[in-house]
């Protein structure tokens, strides 16, 4: 979108000059128009954005959610004539055919679309991301589809190969190298991009192999391959990200690097495991430009940001984010390090895998095999003249022990954590053989987090629930009468789901003094949790309670991702 729009929205006031500034930097740095770059870092709403757009140019405004094109209206324009201007075609009347547009000032765009279609070009205004999801649906051909895919393969083309068997490369490399497979495969890791998944797990059993995807937390079957392309698949994989592909008796791991576009990449983190019928594979995705790292949107509510932000900033101590796999405790943490990240730092941090490269702060990966672990990468960084050091993960006393030394030798240490909740870390480290009075004097704060999903702001409606229901959550019976609940009704934009995206539940205990004091007395942690929501903790209870009551998720996702209290 051209300069010209952030220039007449700073002018209606719509946003700020710092948010146009920080906007132009986001457009250089990853490509898109401007007015994608500005509702991408929050600044304005799409629907704020095209009910601009339609009243500043007198055009009016179309919802493709809901709209049906027709095939033969596709096939007027190319698609990589609709990629570059970000067009789509709607519909055709007589000589005229409608189109819609994220910037309907092109001139350029509607003269090329005049020329090349021989018809008058009649705009109508959209939003950059339900053009692009628009384009992505309407030109995958069901040629190019996962299904059609499947199709081209003949049912003598492979031989199974037998588990017992001796593996002959030669033959498995050139089924690998079989175009069908190559299209496939590919098509699995681009769809995975398309739909939003964070994983991507290709299982085989006895008698099936299916592909699943992880979309907002939950796992999804999307295709069932036929058995015959077990080996195939995850050789084609292994050779992608550098793998052994001989090698099937034991685990490996490795990275694939694609280039999507000339501004996008995308990582995937392979992990190959041999089960009782083939190897499975599971691929994390791993999207920088999906990297949120401003703290404010990833759902901390106000005291809780505080006191985070608060313990972050002292000159030394411990912070710990804690909380199963997969619930965004690294994406907590590289905010907390962006937040950090000044000149006058140095920053060091040992990680096993590095999951994103951030400028400015000294990345180390862990190689157990040559020695390099996390307490090693600990020990070397107290060498290294520190000021902040962040710890994958504390796995074991050594670890802990260095992390808790260099915290009262005037370092900011952060890590993570695998327990269920805030404070059931301090048993969890005095288990490991930390002592109390360690902890209490080196601890800052601890935080505990979950994902849940987000209602799908498209298909939100409101809905009745029982005073009952909210009171066994925790709520008390004044707050129940007044609380209005939501949930998602299931639409396009959500895929029947009613559910689009997530967002961070919090418990962020800080180490007051009647907690240290607890833990020097080997306090119970139902003892700390106590004196810490009396010192005013949310619980993940509560805070998802706060989520259902701000019509941001649903008691359903609450009651799925915690526990009571």
């Amino acid at each position: 979108m051209t300069d010209r729009i952030g220039e007449l929205l700073l002018r209606e006031k719509l946003i700020s000059p710092e948010q146009l500034k920080k906007a132009i930097d986001e457009q250089k740095k990853s490509g898109g128009r401007l007015g994608y770059n500005l509702t991408k870092l929050g600044y304005i709403t799409e629907k704020d954005l095209t009910a601009f757009l339609s009243r500043q140019y007198g055009i009016p405004t179309i919802d493709l959610a809901t709209q049906e094109i027709d095939r033969e209206i596709i096939k007027l324009i190319p698609e990589d004539v609709a990629q570059k201007y970000q067009v789509i075609p709607i519909s055709r009347t007589g000589s005229t055919l409608v189109v819609a547009m994220a910037d309907p000032s092109n001139i350029f765009a509607i003269d090329d679309i005049k020329f090349l279609t021989g018809y008058n070009v009649e705009p109508l205004v959209a939003s950059d991301a339900a053009i692009k999801s628009a384009i992505e649906k309407v030109y995958e051909t069901p040629e190019m589809g996962l299904e059609g895919v499947l199709t081209e393969f003949d049912e003598g083309e492979m031989e199974i190969i037998k588990d017992e068997e001796e593996v002959d490369i030669t033959d498995l490399k050139k089924a690998v190298e079989d175009a069908p497979v190559v299209k496939l495969v590919n098509l699995i890791l681009t769809d995975a991009i398309k739909k939003g998944a964070s994983d991507i797990h290709i299982e085989p059993y006895e008698k099936t192999f299916r592909v699943r995807y992880r979309i907002d937390g939950i796992l999804q079957e999307v295709m069932k391959p036929p058995m015959k392309l077990k080996n195939a698949i995850v050789s084609r994989i292994k050779i992608m990200s550098q793998l052994d592909i001989a090698e099937r008796r034991l685990p490996q791991d490795g990275r694939i690097k694609l280039k999507l576009s000339k501004s996008k990449e995308m990582d995937y983190r392979v992990s190959v495991l041999p089960t009782l019928f083939g190897e499975k594979v599971v691929l994390r995705l791993l999207d920088k430009s999906n990297l949120q790292l401003d703290m404010t949107k990833l759902g901390f509510e106000e005291k809780a940001l505080k006191d985070f932000m608060n313990a972050i900033h002292k000159p030394w101590g411990i912070v710990l984010v804690t909380g199963p796999t997969g619930s965004g405790k690294t994406t907590t943490l590289y905010s907390a390090l962006s937040e950090l990240n000044k000149i006058s730092e140095n920053i060091s941090t040992a990680e096993d895998p590095v999951e994103f490269n951030l400028m400015g702060i000294n990345q180390v990966q862990m190689h157990e095999d040559i020695g390099l672990n996390f307490a090693a990468s600990l020990r070397s960084f107290l060498r290294q003249d520190p000021d902040i050091i962040m710890v994958g993960e504390i796995r074991d006393y050594e670890t802990a022990e260095i992390a808790v030394k260099a915290a009262l030798t005037g370092h900011m240490v952060l890590s993570t954590l695998h327990t269920n909740d805030a404070p059931s870390t301090v048993n969890r480290l005095l288990n490991m053989g930390i002592e109390p009075f360690l902890v209490s004097s080196s601890c800052n704060l601890i935080l505990a987090q979950r994902l849940a999903r987000k209602i799908c702001k498209d298909c939100r409606e409101k809905l009745q629930i029982g005073e009952k229901v909210l009171t066994d959550l925790g709520v008390s019976p004044q707050d129940a009468r007044k609380m209005e609940c939501s949930k998602g009704k299931g639409c396009a934009t959500c895929n029947g789901t009613g559910y689009k995206g997530r967002i961070a539940l919090y418990e962020v205990m800080p180490f007051t003094e009647s907690i240290k004091e607890l833990v020097l007395n080997g306090a119970s942690s139902a003892e700390i949790k106590r004196a810490a929501v009396k010192d005013g903790m949310k619980s993940l209870r509560m805070s998802g309670v706060t989520k259902v009551s701000e019509g941001v998720t649903t008691i359903e996702e609450i009651l799925r991702v915690t526990m009571a209290d």
